[in-house]
Parts: structure tokens; C-alpha cells; sequence
């Protein structure tokens, strides 16, 4: 007999995956599926962590994070937003998405609900899921101007079991941005009925039109339910270190020393060490990552662009751009047939939400001579794909 929870049994697997493991292993496949750079880490930064490592290093953690990281992580808010935070309101965390799954069993009870704005990242609304609650879509709007937000449509999608609202700004795989008008809505509106807030900013620096997306904890008191994620995968080119760390209400230190204490007991000191050196010396390798991403935009946007079929939705920030085809409906086949027919892998709309089921993400983090390869490919197989 099979012991495993209906509710798991019955979870799908991303679609993003179903794709992945096609091209799997291809060196003629050229992979803009993933939500990844192809740039490695930054020496310094790896440096750092092999020079921890070296000084013996290897001993546990605190659960929250080596107290030079947490130091780090508030100076950064301090710079950045000008936001002083508490260190107790402070953990670092095994990647953003364990900061997900720790938010969740904190506040999700079984038969709760969690308001999601999608199209969004499955990992969440999976984590949702796992803990026992329902994940709730609400789709953004989109036109040729990009995407927005209905909040009373998110508002109306609340309800007396409702514990939270998701949403990623700047989002995946959006690049739509929660502006700060519609922040202080939300925040107000959702403090009057005690519902938290999970806030998903890890592509808070990669942004076109200004330093950075805006922050909730720019105008969140520290005793309001708001969680805020955060991750050093994308602005710093970490992906593979899977750190990352979580703002959370004052008050709730005990809550996440205890979940921290028995999902992982903490992270590695010396892994650590690189995070520190990111965030205390890294502002130069992020202006120049969001330049490199600005460049691989201007590539995509103009090669899909041209393609008489494709309706590309226009995005301000992250390093996605989502598009769909004229004659195409599904995504899932259409990217399968991208990586054996022309050796491009995509990212299937459906993965994201229902919503966006018709629609295909294209991660455009790499170099301009793999996007340029990449747009040869994907523009002589749409032509022909029906």
C-alpha cells in the first residue's frame, strides 16, 4: 500500500519539468526554460564561501542564519529602501522557496485558503497545497500595454477562510509590478480584516525603468501580517547555492526558530559567508546583470516582435517575456515540439495558471550570441508550427 497523502498523490508535476526532461542532458538544445542565467557566481563571492570552508566553517548554524548574514540582509534593506529592520524579524533560509514552504505551515491551516495572483511561479500555490490549504487564482489582466491587477476582483475572491494573499512583484513570468498606489490599497485593506500578506520580491533589482520594484515593506509597520521573500538565485547569479531569506512580523522570531529548527536546522555557515559578500559588495555585478538582461530584452522583443503570429505581452521588469501564438492552444505541446524540432526549450503558459494556458515564457538571461541562435531556431519553427 501506498501511504502517501491523496492530495500528494494527485499533484502534478510542473509542466516546466515535462519539458526540461526532454531536452535534458542535449547539448543542441539551447534552454531558455529555466529561471536562470548562464553566467556563474561571481568570484568574490565564491571566494568567500571557499575561504569559509577552508577556515572550518562546517560546524551548524544558527537556525536563522550566521548573525554576519542577518546584519547583511537588514543594511541591504537599509540602502536600498531605507527600511530599518529588526534583526528578530530576520532568517536566512535554504532558497526562497523553503521561505515559502515556512510561511505557509505557519499560517495555513487545513481548509484554509490563500488568494494567489497569477499567472505565478506553480511552486507556490504547490506549497499551498502540501500544507493543506487551497490555492486561489486570480489572473491578471493584459493588454499591449502589459499586465494589471483587478484588486477588487482579489478582494472579492476572499473570504472567511481566507488566511493570505500571494503575489510576486516583480512577477514570474510576468515582469508586471505592483505599484506602490495599489500597495498601500491592499495593505490597507487587508490589515482591516487580519488576512497576511506573502510578499514574493526576488526580482525586486531586476528592473528597466527604475533601481528597483517597490518594496511592501516600504510601508508595512513591523507588527503587520506581512511576509516578505527573498532569494540571492537571480540578481546575484547564486541559483545553485538555493539560499535565500524571509522578512516576517515582529512577534514571530519563536514561530520560525521552531520551523526553521525542524524543516532544515538552519544553513551552511560557509555558503553563508558568499551570501554576505553579495549583498555587502555586489551592487556593481547587479547593475551590470540588469544591463546584460536589458540587452537580451531588446533581442527577444525585437525578433518576436516581427513574427506576424506572436503577441508578445510587454513586461517592466524580471527577465521573462511571455507570448502566444496565433493557431496555438497548447502550450505544453508546443513547447515539446520546441526542443525536438527546433532545439529551443520554453516554458509552457499552463505551468503559470489557468489563465495563461495558451502562453509560452521565454527566459532571456543569457548571452546575446545564445539569444540570437535561439531566435533563428524559434522564428523558422513558428512559421511552420500549427
Amino acid at each position: 500500500m501506498n501511504p502517501t497523502r491523496a492530495s500528494i498523490l494527485t499533484m502534478p508535476d510542473s509542466p516546466i519539468i515535462d519539458v526540461w526532461r526532454l531536452g535534458q542532458g542535449r547539448d543542441d538544445v539551447i534552454g531558455l526554460w529555466a529561471g536562470e542565467s548562464d553566467l556563474p557566481t561571481p568570484k568574490a563571492y565564491s571566494d568567500a564561501a571557499a575561504q569559509a570552508l577552508a577556515a572550518g566553517h562546517t560546524f551548524y548554524s544558527q537556525n536563522r542564519g550566521i548573525p554576519a548574514l542577518r546584519a547583511a540582509i537588514a543594511g541591504y534593506y537599509e540602502r536600498l529602501c531605507g527600511v530599518r529592520l529588526d534583526d528578530e524579524r530576520i532568517a536566512a533560509t535554504c532558497a526562497g522557496m523553503n521561505a515559502v514552504m515556512l510561511v505557509a505551515q505557519a499560517i495555513v491551516e487545513p481548509g484554509d485558503n490563500v488568494v494567489c495572483v497569477t499567472p505565478s511561479w506553480p511552486n507556490i500555490l504547490r506549497a499551498i497545497t502540501i500544507t493543506g490549504g487551497e490555492a486561489r487564482e486570480v489572473a491578471l489582466d493584459h493588454d499591449d500595454s502589459g499586465w494589471h491587477l483587478d484588486l477588487q476582483r482579489l478582494f472579492d475572491a476572499c473570504d472567511g477562510r481566507t488566511r493570505a494573499i500571494y503575489y510576486a512583484s516583480p512577477g514570474n513570468p510576468t515582469g508586471w509590478m505592483l505599484e506602490d498606489a495599489q500597495q498601500r490599497e491592499l495593505l490597507a485593506w487587508a490589515r482591516g480584516r487580519g488576512i497576511a500578506i506573502i510578499a514574493d520580491e526576488v526580482y525586486q533589482r531586476i528592473v528597466y525603468d527604475r533601481p528597483h520594484a517597490p518594496s511592501i515593506l516600504e510601508i508595512a509597520a513591523p507588527d503587520d501580517p506581512v511576509f516578505v521573500v527573498n532569494s540571492f538565485s537571480k540578481s546575484w547569479a547564486m541559483t545553485g547555492w538555493r539560499m535565500g531569506w524571509l522578512i516576517y512580523p515582529r512577534g514571530m522570531v519563536d514561530t520560525f526558530e521552531k520551523l526553521i529548527q525542524f524543516n532544515t536546522s538552519g544553513g551552511q555557515a560557509f555558503l553563508q559567508a558568499g551570501g554576505v559578500v553579495a549583498l555587502n559588495e555586489g551592487e556593481a555585478f547587479v547593475r551590470s546583470f540588469v544591463e546584460r538582461c536589458r540587452g537580451g530584452r531588446a533581442i527577444v522583443l525585437d525578433r518576436l516582435g516581427a513574427l506576424d503570429r506572436v503577441r508578445i505581452v510587454p513586461n517592466k521588469a524580471s527577465f521573462y517575456v511571455m507570448f502566444d501564438v496565433d493557431g496555438i492552444d497548447d502550450s505544453l505541446a508546443f513547447c515539446k515540439r520546441a526542443v525536438h524540432e527546433a532545439g529551443v526549450g520554453l516554458a509552457p503558459g499552463i505551468a503559470f495558471g489557468a489563465a495563461s494556458a495558451r502562453q509560452i515564457r521565454l527566459c532571456y538571461a543569457r548571452s546575446d550570441a545564445q539569444l540570437t541562435e535561439a531566435m533563428d531556431r524559434l522564428s523558422a519553427f513558428i512559421r511552420r508550427a500549427r
